[in-house]
């Protein structure tokens, strides 16, 4: 037996409307991303800002709530099928942005530059256009940042062992 006559399901719902439940969700990455990262233009930098640069000037707290945020934008790709390669680069884009902002001034400056919800839009966008060229864009920026990762690990290695070394 069917659906109720009377009752029609929220897909069906959201289909008669004539928007995909991927539209619309792309639809909400599109609106963290206008807010979070481009809110308004500031007119002596020809720069815009939005909640992650304003909110980011409180210590720690603007930095968690911009990373929660961006958190909901990688579990929203998540739900749309996205690939593990382009949401562990999404992860790395938020963590970035997360980590660096921590850091006094350093990170309300860097929030002017590096807008990790309007990245994280643009790889779903691209996916969902291409979904193969942004698998294999996202599978090599994670490799050359694990290769960079292994590099500085045994470059830290080598300098303690010299640096024991040079004190016995």
């Amino acid at each position: 037996m069917g659906p109720h006559p009377g009752r029609v399901g929220r897909r069906q719902a959201v289909t008669e409307l004539g928007r995909r439940p991927a539209t619309l969700s792309v639809e909400r990455l599109r609106t963290i991303a206008q807010v979070w990262d481009n809110l308004v233009r500031i007119p002596v930098l020809g720069r815009r800002v939005g909640l992650d640069a304003l909110v980011g000037i409180i210590p720690g707290v603007g930095d968690l709530a911009g990373g929660a945020i961006g958190l909901y934008g990688l579990l929203t790709a998540a739900r749309l099928g996205v690939g593990p390669a382009v949401l562990l680069r999404m992860l790395l884009n938020i963590g970035i942005d997360t980590v660096i902002g921590f850091v006094p001034l350093l990170g309300d400056i860097f929030d002017l530059g590096w807008k990790s919800n309007t990245r994280n839009l643009s790889l779903v966008e691209a996916w969902l256009a291409d979904p193969h060229r942004v698998r294999l864009s996202s599978a090599t920026v994670l490799i050359a940042v694990g290769v960079t990762v292994l590099l500085l690990l045994a470059g830290m290695a080598w300098l303690v062992t010299k640096l024991v070394e040079l004190a016995f």
